[in-house]
Parts: C-alpha cells; sequence; structure tokens
C-alpha cells in the first residue's frame, strides 16, 4: 500500500470521526476542499465539490451548532444527530476511498464499518457525555461541552487535512477508550 492510499484512507477515517462531535462540519470541510480541488473525488461523488453542496454543508453546519447551544433540544438532536454521522462517515470514508476499481459493494461495506463505525462511537461518547451534563447541571452545563464539541469538530477537521494518519490514528485511539468505557460500564451493572 503506497502512501497515498494510506493517507486518503486515513483522511476519511479521521473525517468520519469528526463527524460524530458534529455531523455537518466535516462534511463542510469536505466539500470545501473538494470545490478549491484540493484533492479529487471519485466521479460518483463529485457532487460533494458542487457550490449547491458547499452553501447546503454550510447552512446546515450553522443550524446545528445553533441548535446545541438550546438545553435539552441538544438532547433530542442526538437521537436524530447518531444515524446521521453514521451516513455522514460512510459517505466521507467512501469520498476518500482511493481504490477505483474495487468491487462497489465491498468499498460501501468497508465504508460503513469505518466512517460509520468510528462516527457512531464518537456520538454516542459524546451523546453520553451531554446527557451526563443534563442530569448534573440541569443542561446549564451543556452549552461548555457544545463549545467542546465545536472546537474539536473544526480542529479535527482541519488537521484531517493537515496531518490525516497522527488525527486518524487519535480517533481510533479515542474510538477504543469510548468503546471500552461503553462496555465497562454495561459490565459493572
Amino acid at each position: 500500500m503506497d502512501t497515498q492510499t494510506i493517507t486518503s484512507i486515513a483522511m476519511g477515517i479521521a473525517l468520519s470521526a469528526c463527524c460524530g462531535f458534529r455531523v455537518f462540519i466535516p462534511m463542510l470541510g469536505a466539500s470545501f476542499a473538494a470545490y478549491q480541488n484540493w484533492f479529487s473525488l471519485p466521479a460518483d461523488m463529485s457532487w460533494m465539490g458542487s457550490l449547491p453542496a458547499l452553501i447546503c454543508f454550510g447552512t446546515a453546519a450553522v443550524l446545528e451548532i445553533a441548535a446545541y447551544y438550546i438545553p435539552f433540544v441538544d438532547n433530542l438532536l442526538d437521537t436524530i444527530a447518531t444515524p446521521l454521522a453514521a451516513a455522514a462517515g460512510t459517505i466521507l470514508v467512501v469520498s476518500f476511498f482511493p481504490v477505483a476499481d474495487m468491487n462497489p459493494m465491498l468499498k460501501w461495506l468497508l465504508a460503513i464499518i469505518a466512517g460509520g463505525g468510528a462516527a457512531t462511537t464518537v456520538q454516542a461518547g459524546t451523546g453520553l457525555l451531554r446527557l451526563a451534563s443534563s442530569k448534573t447541571t440541569a443542561g446549564m452545563g451543556n452549552s461548555i461541552v457544545a463549545t467542546g464539541e465545536n472546537a474539536l469538530a473544526v480542529s479535527g477537521t482541519l488537521l484531517s487535512f493537515v496531518v490525516p494518519v497522527v488525527v486518524a490514528i487519535s480517533f481510533l485511539l479515542l474510538i477504543f477508550w469510548i468503546g471500552r468505557r461503553l462496555v465497562g460500564s454495561k459490565n459493572t451493572r
């Protein structure tokens, strides 16, 4: 496997993990990068680099960020953000997957596992963190959680284009830690 392939896969996984913090910020980042021709998309994913997609993702990102600052609405958003994050993570991995001649079914299956799995695990962790914040602070501490998630989504997205392998490994370690915490908390009940 060459360096470009590893970098592309790492970029897709890193961006998909960022979808666990905010669904539309990594999509906006990927759309902007594709619109600027910083990387090439597969033919079937070229829509992501279009101006309408850029406008849609930008609007959705602004609305998503604002909605997470409304107490208890943020908890409701987590219920729909989980499947959206899984879908967005899958799309991002497929968009960055460098193997053009791969069987499409296998490519999408790998994207669901890698991208959807990464986004869903991070989203589950942030959802549980927000739920704990809601319980302990009656929702008043959720804005601090939202600010941290926004910062991680933006910085993770930007760094995914600069040092994708480092970001992907960092997120994989975070995902492993979240998974261990979730499994550990189920075993102690």
